[in-house]
C-alpha cells in the first residue's frame, strides 16, 4: 500500500482546529459539544448516516457542515481531525480512511474489533507522522488519576490485587456485547494503574436477558508483577455500578464514580505479621490493622474534555498521547483474549507482548 506525504501542520498551533465528528449518537453528540467549547478548535464538519439526526444536530450547531457522506468530510480542506464515534465494526475502516486523508484522528473505545486491524491503524498514523489517539476516557478521570498518584508515590504499599464492578439495567448494544462496551474501560484503567498488560486472562459471560450479544461476564487478569484483578461488567444488574477497588499493603482505596462528593475513599488498614515476642518467638498470626478513612479533594473536571483537550495538545505540539495507538493496540489484545476464554468457558488465554 502506498500512503500520501502529508506535511507537518507547523502554523496549527496557532490557528483554530477544524474538527470533523463522524457518528452522532449519544457520545458523537458529546464530542460535538466539547470540542466546540475548548480554545482552537472549531467543529466544522458533522457526518451521520441517518437524514433525520442530522437535521436535528444542524439546528442545534449551524456553523457546521453536515453531511451522511465521509468521503466529502475527508475532503474538506479546513477539517485538520477526525473524532470517529461510529460503531465498533466500523472503527477501522472510517479511521484507515481518514488517516490516508491525511487527518489526525480521535477514536472512541474500543479503537478495533481486531488488533490486527488496530496494529494497523498505529502502522499508518506513525508513517504519517499523524496523531493517532483512543478514547480511554477514564484514563483522563482526576479520579482515577488520584488512584494513580496513591500507587506512585508509595503509600499505597505493594498492590496485591484490583477489581471493577460496571453494571446497570442496559442500555444494551447490538455492535458488542457486554464485555466489549463495558470492561474496556477497567483494561485501559488497570493498564493505566500498573503501566502494564495482563500476561493472562480468564473469562466467563452469559446471555442472560436472551439478547444477541452477551451480556454479562466476569473477567479475571493476571499481571507480571503478580498483582490479580477482576472485572465484573453487566447490562442486566438492577444497580448502576462505575467502581473499581485497589488493595494495597498500606492502604485500600475506592474509587466510586458514581459518588459525587467523596468520589475517592481511602482506608488506612492493611494486615501485618505478629511482633517478636520477649524470648525472640515471632507469632505468626496476621494482625489486622485499622485506622482512619480518608476522602481526599478531587479537582473537579470533565473526562471527555480532558481528554479531547490533550488530544488537540499532542496535534499541535506532536506529542506522543497518553492513550494513543500502541496504548489501544494492547487493549484490543486483552479484549481478544477475553473473547477467546470465554469462547473456552473460562480457559485462561495468554497474551502475547
Amino acid at each position: 500500500m502506498t500512503l500520501p506525504i502529508v506535511q507537518e501542520q507547523t502554523a496549527m498551533a496557532t490557528q483554530c482546529i477544524g474538527v470533523a465528528v463522524i457518528g452522532c449518537g449519544y457520545w458523537g453528540v458529546n464530542y460535538i459539544r466539547v470540542f466546540g467549547e475548548l480554545p482552537h478548535a472549531k467543529v466544522v464538519a458533522i457526518c451521520d448516516s441517518r437524514d433525520q439526526r442530522l437535521a436535528e444536530l444542524q439546528s442545534r450547531f449551524p456553523d457546521a457542515h453536515a453531511c451522511n457522506d465521509i468521503s466529502q468530510v475527508l475532503a474538506m480542506a479546513d477539517v485538520d481531525v477526525v473524532a470517529v464515534c461510529t460503531t465498533a465494526e466500523t472503527h477501522f475502516e472510517i479511521a484507515r480512511q481518514a488517516l490516508l486523508a491525511g487527518k489526525h484522528v480521535l477514536i472512541e473505545k474500543p479503537m478495533t474489533t481486531k488488533s490486527a486491524d488496530a496494529a494497523d491503524l498505529h502502522a499508518i498514523a506513525s508513517k504519517l507522522n499523524l496523531t493517532l489517539m483512543v478514547g480511554h476516557t477514564f484514563v483522563y478521570n482526576n479520579g482515577v488519576r488520584k488512584l494513580k498518584e496513591y500507587i506512585e508515590n508509595g503509600s499505597l504499599g505493594r498492590v496485591y490485587y484490583m477489581y471493577a464492578r460496571r453494571t446497570n439495567l442496559g442500555p444494551i448494544r447490538s455492535d458488542v456485547n457486554a464485555i466489549w462496551d463495558l470492561a474496556t474501560h477497567d483494561v485501559a484503567i488497570f493498564n493505566y494503574l500498573l503501566d502494564a498488560q495482563p500476561t493472562w486472562v480468564s473469562a466467563v459471560t452469559s446471555r442472560v436477558l436472551n439478547n444477541v450479544q452477551e451480556d454479562v461476564g466476569f473477567v479475571s487478569l493476571g499481571y507480571g508483577s503478580g498483582v490479580v484483578a477482576h472485572i465484573h461488567a453487566s447490562w442486566a444488574d438492577p444497580n448502576k455500578v462505575r467502581e473499581v477497588v485497589v488493595v494495597g499493603s498500606n492502604q485500600r482505596i475506592i474509587f466510586n464514580d458514581i459518588e459525587a462528593v467523596e468520589r475517592v475513599r481511602v482506608f488506612e488498614k492493611g494486615v501485618s505479621n505478629g511482633e517478636p515476642e520477649a524470648d525472640g518467638f515471632v507469632s505468626h498470626q496476621l494482625l489486622i490493622r485499622d485506622g482512619d478513612i480518608i476522602s481526599p479533594r478531587i479537582e473537579p473536571n470533565e473526562p471527555l474534555k480532558s481528554q479531547c483537550a490533550h488530544f488537540l495538545d499532542c496535534v499541535m505540539s506532536g506529542a506522543a498521547p497518553q492513550t494513543g495507538g500502541e496504548n489501544g493496540l494492547r487493549v484490543v489484545k486483552v479484549m481478544e483474549a477475553i473473547s477467546e476464554s470465554a469462547r473456552n468457558r473460562g480457559a485462561p488465554v495468554t497474551i502475547e507482548s
